[in-house]
């Protein structure tokens, strides 16, 4: 017991658990007081009252001292649930018994009557439970009863989602000012029922309609409820409507009950949202949990969502490599907040510093390398192809050789869709970098896989925050061609794929993530606008035609590829030709001896190497046209001398 008071008063509290503290004191006194009462029909004698006066002095102490300890001075009772009540059960009984104990085995002279015991747990359990109940029934229900006329009516879309849960969240909420009053659900079999109080009323396709028909103004949706084709409907319908749509939180986001809510505006990400990629934590973490992981390019937009990912997963240590000291900075400074920095070793160097990376690998010894650093800006790389060659080329290829002979567990190359097919420099040199990998894991220990996904949604560079920029600047949006299409992932999706193929990859693999339909940029462009608030044709979209490197159309596989599925639902494997080590190594030289010549050197090895790359032709009186044929050539014609402006 003095234990516990001693560490109850060691440090400073919140002064909510001061107030809890004073208000467990009172409860669990006139519980006790009220329990010989009771048992003497409130006449109790004058040898019982001594006792009962003698004996609280140590007893309210004790109680009070074993719900500290089982946190019932640190639970929100606006968020009362089962649990908590559960916990008050244990905390009673577990006090019930050990007062019964010290006054048996300890305390000399009359004993606690054990009638008196067992009432005091009843009373104890039903004062605390129903006082705490009594706290969220008022919050929960009779406030927002006596101040609806207040709140603004809304509709909630995504019932299944944690609807029920998340009302009570806004209905406890005064500062959201809504008022639930229908719940919209993919499940047209719910229409007629009701959960609480609140009635099913049709499906999201209603959406707007109903609305409309009951003068509501406000429609929310939980955020992943809807796919995002149906989202971006459901945008123009409200737009047009003239309503408000606004999305929540999903249920998982409230940890620990600490959580408030917070309501937000429709993001471009709910525009293109898929069915979540479900992550195998257990499986994943049983690859990382005590391993030693190095992630290069750890300072981009994968490489530290990755290394987020990886951290939750408990790993001896993650080596953090990058050769951008500013980045490289700022992630250890984030992530220090997250574990012992103990745990992080930044390492700056450049991938192609065959030596840096040598000393980098016999320090560390890592088991798990995700190569993540890359030179990706498709129109830059045409302009230097030297060196997108030593950084994507021959930087995988030190890596990979490293990994090799220090006996890392697994490698992991991120690729890029626009290693299929490529058309451009940045793209020929991934699907060397996968060829090299592919033919290492023929030889090799080290199990060699290779991730390969679209555009990602907001990394640095990419079209979103160029989008958002030009917006923000009141335009144009700048879009290469009206046709132009892309596949689109999260971060975090893209993260948690190449987590999930590492674990599953017993080398050799291809792993591409099952990513849906292609989204055209220039609706992207459109959707970024409209959510900016700006009116129709304030910000124009221009046309700019496409730029050297470029097509129309991305792919995931390549048509000689042979897709398998695994046993992640989203993810296949692509089986593609064997590669010979030693003739890959022989094209590697040929590219080592002109990657510092001109451009369009570069170009043509790059052609003889790649028999799929068609890149464009040595400059020719100033000029310099693609080289493609079929679907391509038909695409590039298209833009021939046009820069068109529409408004979105």
């Amino acid at each position: 017991m003095e234990t516990a008071l001693r560490k109850m008063f060691r440090k400073s509290l919140p002064k909510r658990v001061y107030i809890l503290w004073a208000l467990h004191l009172v409860v669990l006194s006139f519980a006790y007081v009220l329990a010989f009462g009771l048992q003497f029909d409130f006449a109790v004698p004058e040898s019982m009252a001594a006792l009962m006066w003698s004996t609280l002095v140590w007893v309210l102490p004790l109680k009070v001292a074993v719900f500290y300890r089982l946190g019932s001075f640190h639970s929100w009772w606006r968020y009362v649930s089962f649990a908590d009540l559960a916990a008050i059960l244990q905390a009673s009984a577990l006090a019930t018994v050990a007062v019964a104990a010290i006054d048996h085995f300890v305390i000399s002279g009359e004993q606690i009557p054990r009638a008196v015991l067992l009432l005091d747990f009843g009373l104890t359990l039903l004062l605390l439970g129903g006082i705490r109940c009594a706290v969220r029934l008022l919050r929960e229900e009779f406030w927002p009863a006596l101040t609806a006329k207040s709140r603004r009516p809304a509709l909630v879309i995504g019932a299944e989602q944690g609807g029920e849960s998340l009302v009570r969240q806004i209905h406890s909420q005064p500062g959201l000012n809504y008022r639930i009053v229908g719940f919209l659900d993919e499940n047209a079999e719910h229409r007629g029922s009701r959960i609480g109080r609140i009635p099913f009323l049709g499906t999201p396709d209603d959406a707007a309609r109903l609305a409309d028909e009951r003068g509501i103004r406000d429609i929310l949706v939980i955020a992943g409820a809807l796919p995002g084709a149906r989202m971006r409907g459901l945008v123009e319908q409200c737009r047009a409507a003239e309503i408000n749509l606004r999305v929540v939180p999903p249920i998982d986001r409230f940890l620990n009950g600490s959580y408030q809510l917070h309501i937000r505006d429709v993001k471009i990400d709910d525009l293109l949202h898929r069915d979540p990629v479900q992550l195998d934590r257990q499986f994943v973490g049983e690859m990382i949990r005590g391993r030693r992981v190095m992630v290069t390019g750890a300072g981009g937009s994968i490489g530290s969502e990755i290394c987020r990912q990886v951290l939750s997963c408990q790993p001896e240590q993650l080596v953090l490599v990058d050769h951008g000291e500013n980045s490289l900075f700022y992630l250890k400074r984030e992530l220090d907040k997250l574990v012992d920095h103990h745990l992080l070793a930044p390492c700056i160097g450049d991938i192609g510093d065959v030596e840096r990376m040598r000393s980098i690998f016999e320090h560390h010894r890592p088991h798990i390398v995700f190569h993540a650093a890359a030179h990706k800006h498709v129109p830059m790389m045409e302009d230097n192809p030297g060196e997108a060659v030593k950084n994507n080329v021959f930087g995988t290829q030190r890596l990979a050789d490293l990994a090799g002979e220090f006996g890392v567990e697994r490698f992991v190359l991120i690729s890029t869709d626009k290693a299929v097919n490529p058309t451009s420099v940045m793209g020929a040199t991934k699907q060397i970098a996968e060829r090299y990998v592919h033919a290492l894991s023929e030889f090799s220990g080290t199990r060699y896989i290779v991730v390969r996904f679209g555009n990602v949604l907001g990394s640095a560079g990419s079209v979103v925050p160029i989008f958002r920029e030009q917006i923000r600047g009141g335009g144009p949006v700048t879009v290469t061609h009206p046709k132009m299409e892309r596949f689109f992932m999260t971060i975090p999706e893209a993260s948690q794929l190449v987590l999930q193929a590492a674990a599953m990859g017993k080398g050799g693999e291809i792993f591409v993530l099952e990513m849906g339909q292609p989204v055209k940029i220039v609706d992207l462009a459109r959707d970024m606008i409209r959510l900016s608030g700006a009116a129709p044709g304030e910000i124009e979209i221009q046309f700019s035609g496409m730029r050297p490197g470029e097509k129309l159309y991305e792919e995931l596989y390549f048509d000689t590829e042979r897709l398998l599925p695994t046993a992640h639902p989203k993810l296949r494997a692509a089986e593609h030709r064997p590669i010979s080590l030693m003739e890959l190594r022989e094209s590697l030289l040929k590219l080592e001896f002109v990657v510092d010549q001109p451009a369009d050197v570069v170009r043509e090895t790059l052609g003889r190497v790649v028999p799929e790359y068609r890149g464009r032709e040595p400059a020719r009186d100033g000029a310099a046209p693609l080289v493609q044929t079929g679907k391509l050539l038909a695409q590039n014609a298209e833009l021939a001398g046009k820069t068109l402006i529409l408004s979105p």
